[in-house]
């Protein structure tokens, strides 16, 4: 049964929609409300929340999963076995749905399953002092998709989906509003718990090659971040958020080293 906010609203196509969360308080009710203009069941994907995650999840009408971490891509397939339709619409704890975007989709279903298996979301990035960056730090990504056709990936360290050749993508016009941070100290802590989790759940690169980024590659981390997703159109704020950016980034290739010391100094103590 669909929330009763959704009373009098049209029915939604059947698509249900995933997220994974753990300690979300801030954001998850606004994701799940807003998910509920396009889909006709939201499962939350939680791994051990200690705040009201999960409270204001259920209360917003999200079935909630319990499960333990496993990594991106493994949750994502727990989200699929747990959710009852085909399609899928995969969304983070902090993406918005806009009413274009469900307007979109509603009409891309209109007539019964749409002719691409997968389609791609743009992500605006709304940052919480200004508008949205509608020209800058603006991504792609693969989250409308058929899970009878295509499925996430069984991994832990790699959750997008891998697109077989031949295979037809579609591309959704209208945005979902993306709002990773509420602040600078936020996002800094978002950076650096990512790269832990990245940099254990990555394969291995060789040890000069890691050791060769962690010398050169910041400039460039910055560059692309900075340059090339165009967030020099921020004004001061893109160019704060491109450097812990960049810095997050550099934090992984930083951890990798930490590994390879701490297997180093293993072998000597067992050696």
């Amino acid at each position: 049964m669909r929330p009763r906010f959704l009373a009098g609203m049209p029915e939604a196509p059947k698509i249900s929609c995933y997220i994974r969360t753990k300690n979300e308080e801030r954001m998850v009710a606004d994701v799940i409300r807003a998910a509920f203009q396009i889909v006709d069941e939201v499962v939350v994907i939680d791994c051990g929340s200690t705040d009201k995650t999960i409270a204001l999840a259920e209360a917003a009408g999200a079935r909630v999963v319990n499960a333990p971490w496993l990594g991106g891509g493994k949750q994502k397939r727990i989200g699929e076995d747990n959710t009852r339709n085909d399609w899928m619409l995969d969304l983070d704890a902090d993406e918005i749905v806009t009413p274009e975007l469900a307007q979109e989709i509603r009409d891309l279903f209109s007539h019964g399953d749409p002719p691409c298996p997968v389609y791609q979301l743009t992500l605006v990035t709304a940052p919480p002092i200004g508008e949205p960056w509608w020209q800058s730090s603006v991504v792609t990504r693969n989250r409308l998709y058929d899970k009878r056709v295509i499925r996430a990936r069984d991994h832990a360290g790699w959750d997008q989906l891998e697109i077989p050749s031949g295979m037809k993508v579609g591309k959704l016009k209208a945005p979902a509003l993306h709002k990773s941070f509420r602040d600078l100290h936020q996002l800094g802590d978002k950076f650096n718990r990512n790269s832990s989790s990245r940099a254990k759940d990555t394969e291995l690169k060789s040890f000069w090659y890691v050791a060769l980024r962690i010398v050169f590659a910041r400039p460039f981390y910055f560059f692309h971040h900075y340059v090339m997703r165009g967030m020099w159109r921020g004004g001061w704020y893109g160019f704060a958020v491109a450097n812990i950016a960049a810095h997050g980034r550099w934090l992984k290739d930083a951890k990798m080293m930490e590994v390879y010391m701490r297997k180093r100094q293993d072998a000597k103590q067992n050696g």
